[in-house]
């Protein structure tokens, strides 16, 4: 018992310090980008009518580390204050699959060529899909936006470099991680056990490789919650258990686009037809990607190993990889404890009501950010405290409108009801 144990943490420890150097530069990544751009700058960018705002929120939502759930407010508040359909779904194609961390976790774990093909893919799906949408789904005549938005201070007009790079920093390592830190966690360790305790060839003895072996592992992605970095060292699990590189493409793609949550919210968001729009993108997409790498390995491995081998893994970490590995478990036990405490909670003025709400569908850091801006630009509200381990949101106002309160958290795809109720 003791050896096995034993081996299922070297074998965790290993995926572990193998993407820990990447996974940290990504980190640093984000944050600079955290700084540089804001909500009310892609509102203003990603707005409007035509393909410009389509291609432009397709390629603009690659590099975003924005996971499924992360995403849902961010293009609810876009498409609540003037952008068309089709440029808030090539948003919600493109942003989820990938992002400057995952890229980097991609081309440590699964190669150069993997790491390539997966903004690849994310930006045509998010074109096709938005492009789709744009000529299969009228657009509507747009009422005037569901709630007024609080003014969301760019850090990279706070002046001074001090600021920027202490907000950086913050995003980079607290907030981001915060974010990751669940699913990363829960994703190395499987990883772990599959090397450790699973057959190599386990999943090839029950599911033929080929077109069948992909349509499963997209199947197995389209309704999980996975984020786009946690998702790889699970396709590590699944190549090691038999599945083609296709067939764990596929989950790549399928798994971070999607999930119960966001499918949801398109239906109520976007309507039915724009669902089954992007459904079918994502499916089409992931399913045909599979087959076009299956396809291409054989002729790609003849013109150099590394862009052919698609499992980029070694069986051992030197000792930078070992740091890293350290570091990148203490920022993420660090951040997962600081993200635990309510946020928003400060001492304010006697105020006439607090509102309690019990919301649901609040997962990550962004999803607090965008209650928080919302509910905070509305008419009376003096402050909002959202506690997003607990699923609550305390509103402090002057004749603040609890039906209100409700309508803009619920237009960003939360369920939102009074607490106790």
């Amino acid at each position: 018992m003791g050896e096995r144990l034993a081996d299922i943490l070297g074998q965790t420890w290993l995926v572990t310090a193998q993407m820990a150097p990447w996974l940290l530069l990504g980190f640093a990544v984000a944050g600079f980008l955290s700084t540089v751009v804001a909500a009310t700058w892609l509102e203003r960018h990603l707005g409007g009518r035509g393909l410009r705002p389509v291609v432009t929120a397709a390629a603009f939502g690659v590099p975003l580390p924005l996971c499924s759930c992360g995403v849902i407010p961010v293009a609810a508040s876009l498409r609540a204050n003037g952008a068309s359909r089709p440029a808030t779904v090539a948003f919600l194609l493109s942003t989820p699959q990938t992002g400057v961390d995952s890229i980097l976790v991609t081309w440590s774990l699964l190669g150069p060529l993997l790491a390539v093909l997966r903004p690849v893919i994310a930006l045509v799906t998010g074109l096709v899909g938005g492009g789709l949408v744009r000529v299969l789904v009228p657009e509507e005549p747009r009422a005037a936006p569901a709630f007024p938005l609080a003014p969301t201070p760019s850090s990279g007009a706070a002046g001074g470099v001090g600021p920027r790079l202490a907000a950086a920093l913050r995003y980079g390592l607290v907030t981001l991680p915060a974010d990751l830190a669940r699913p990363l966690l829960a994703g190395l360790l499987l990883a772990g056990l599959i090397g450790a305790l699973a057959p190599a060839d386990l999943a090839a003895r029950y599911v033929e490789p080929g077109p069948w072996s992909i349509l499963f592992m997209m199947l197995v992605g389209i309704p999980l919650y996975v984020c786009a970095t946690a998702s790889v060292p699970l396709a590590v699990g699944f190549i090691h258990l038999g599945v083609t590189p296709g067939a764990a493409l596929a989950f790549l793609i399928a798994g971070p686009a999607t999930n119960a949550a966001t499918l949801t919210t398109i239906g109520r968001v976007l309507g039915r037809r724009t669902l089954v729009v992007f459904l079918a993108t994502v499916g089409v997409g992931a399913f045909g990607s599979g087959l076009l790498l299956d396809a291409l390995l054989p002729k790609l491995a003849q013109g150099g190993p590394d862009l052919g081998h698609a499992l980029h893994h070694r069986e051992q970490a030197g000792p930078w990889a070992q740091a890293a590995a350290a570091a990148l478990l203490l920022i993420l036990v660090h951040a997962r404890w600081r993200g635990r405490r309510p946020r928003g909670v400060a001492a304010v003025a006697p105020v006439v009501a607090t509102l309690d709400f019990a919301v649901g569908g609040m997962h990550c850091s962004h999803c607090r950010q965008s209650v928080d801006r919302a509910v905070g630009g509305l008419p009376g509200v003096e402050s909002c405290a959202v506690d997003l381990a607990a699923g609550r949101v305390r509103v402090t106002g002057r004749a603040v409108d609890a039906g209100a309160v409700a309508a803009a958290v619920e237009a960003l795809g939360f369920t939102c009801r009074p607490a106790g109720e």
